[in-house]
């Protein structure tokens, strides 16, 4: 799931990429008003992480004009402001929820799964096919009666294919869904990560497509 954070305090937002990361996200983050306003025009995003006390221009301004511009990326406001006139403002505006600091992760964690999965349009913690689950809370994958708990960059990996399953996803495609921006990526690492789930549930878990890419079966 690729995160858009957009956060000008340096030790907040070195512990939010740290933890996101281990959570099995990729994240890109921006550090002032105008950046993250260019930022959430990229509708590649699952969700963007809004603090409102920005250089540049605030973050209100910012969910405002992107929800004027159409952009229909869910918002979670992460800030200090604590106010109910702030509060009623920034729904008002757009955001999809409202989370003050200082927070604890799994509180963060838990009413992002909420707003992904309400963007979908599902109710539930697990992606599903007729041979597989991946549960988003604890990150279990099982296929055809095999359970293990996946590795952040593993969970990343079958998370964009399950969301979409019988979806053909290229290299660059889960590549960008996989790792934040200034990310080394290696020229094989994905077919590594492939190599490994493979080894832990079957061949039958991740199906190529040669010169396409990858999918997971309907």
């Amino acid at each position: 799931m690729r995160v858009l954070l957009i956060e000008d305090d340096i030790p907040i937002g070195n512990g939010l990429v740290a933890a996101l990361k281990a959570a099995g996200m990729s994240v890109d983050w921006v550090r002032d008003g105008l950046a993250g306003q260019d930022a959430l025009r990229d509708d590649g995003y699952a969700i963007a992480l809004l603090d409102l006390g920005l250089p540049g221009i605030d973050g209100m301004a910012v969910l405002q004009a992107a929800r004027r511009h159409g952009v229909a990326t869910p918002v979670l406001i992460i800030t200090a402001r604590d106010a109910l006139e702030s509060r009623v403002a920034g729904l008002d505006l757009g955001a999809d929820d409202y989370l003050l600091k200082p927070f604890e992760m799994p509180e963060l964690l838990a009413r992002m799964r909420v707003l992904v999965r309400r963007r979908a349009g599902r109710a539930t913690l697990r992606l599903s096919t007729s041979t597989a689950e991946l549960d988003t809370g604890t990150h279990e994958f099982t296929h055809d009666g095999q359970t293990a708990i996946l590795t952040a960059r593993e969970y990343a990996l079958l998370h964009a294919l399950m969301e979409r399953p019988g979806l053909i996803l290229s290299r660059a495609q889960i590549e960008e869904r996989i790792y934040g921006w200034g990310e080394e990526v290696e020229s094989n690492a994905v077919e590594v990560l492939i190599h490994a789930i493979r080894r832990k549930f079957g061949k039958g878990a991740i199906l190529n497509v040669r010169g396409a890419g990858w999918l997971v079966p309907k």
